[in-house]
């Protein structure tokens, strides 16, 4: 059996002792459930404090669930529901393209993607989800960048490396195309991520009109593209998928 961390353990413990309690405990209450010593139990609470898990009144002393949980346990509901809304959709775009479909979220430095189409042929296809995609090259990254701040943010401190000839990695020539997707509401990636592929994105938006994700096909440029531009069907068929998932989010018509 794998070894746990005891601290961890600890500071779980900890946690849910302050779900489940009183609104507010002292550190004599929380040592004193879980058996610390009250050097361990503030030791604990105080780095908990620290990562925002954990909030102490300054006027009792006493502690509670602080605010950096709720932000990621709505994190999580925000992806899950934006997963449960596009499966219909996502599986409709892949077979109307005939390319695979990813759905991307912000994380970190990095587009995760949560949920992943395979094309729809007897080809051999790797499962994505879960994996990571730079911002500042891909599809799905640049519809984040142009349209939620905190992402585009995380692009200007990144590391943008050149993965072709074709990256762009200067923050000037990245914003004007971030200006490009803005005004016509898509993102393309033409072989500036992996040599020979292509791809295109759009953004969805929940029902406070704010961007929770993008949503795009890639494929073959000789498949996506004709005559060195993505092709107009697929284009209008990532964003008509991307606007549906939105309106079932509740974005209403745009």
């Amino acid at each position: 059996m794998a070894r746990t961390i005891q601290s961890l353990e600890r500071a779980a413990a900890m946690l849910r002792l302050l779900a489940g309690g009183e609104r507010r405990l002292g550190l004599s209450d929380v040592a004193s459930a879980l058996g610390l010593a009250k050097g361990t139990a503030h030791g604990i609470l105080r780095t908990l404090q620290q990562e925002g898990f954990v909030e102490q009144d300054p006027v009792s002393g006493r502690y509670q669930l602080g605010a950096e949980l709720l932000r990621l346990g709505n994190s999580y509901l925000d992806v899950h529901e934006l997963r449960a809304r596009a499966l219909v959709w996502a599986d409709d775009l892949a077979r109307s393209s005939g390319e695979s479909v990813h759905l991307g979220v912000l994380h970190q430095q990095g587009v995760l993607i949560v949920h992943h189409v395979f094309r729809p042929d007897d080809s051999r296809q790797v499962l994505e989800v879960g994996a990571m995609q730079p911002l500042h090259s891909t599809a799905l990254g640049k519809v984040l960048c142009a349209y939620d701040p905190v992402a585009h943010a995380e692009m200007v401190d990144a590391d943008r490396e050149a993965f072709t000839p074709h990256t762009v990695t200067d923050l000037p020539g990245l914003e004007g195309v971030l200006d490009l997707v803005r005004a016509r509401g898509w993102a393309a990636d033409v072989e500036e991520t992996w040599a020979g592929v292509a791809s295109v994105a759009a953004p969805i938006h929940d029902r406070r009109r704010m961007p929770v994700g993008a949503v795009g096909i890639t494929g073959a440029v000789e498949r996506v593209c004709e005559g060195g531009e993505l092709r107009p069907r697929l284009v209008a068929a990532v964003r008509d998928c991307a606007r549906a998932v939105s309106r079932d989010l509740g974005a209403g018509r745009f």
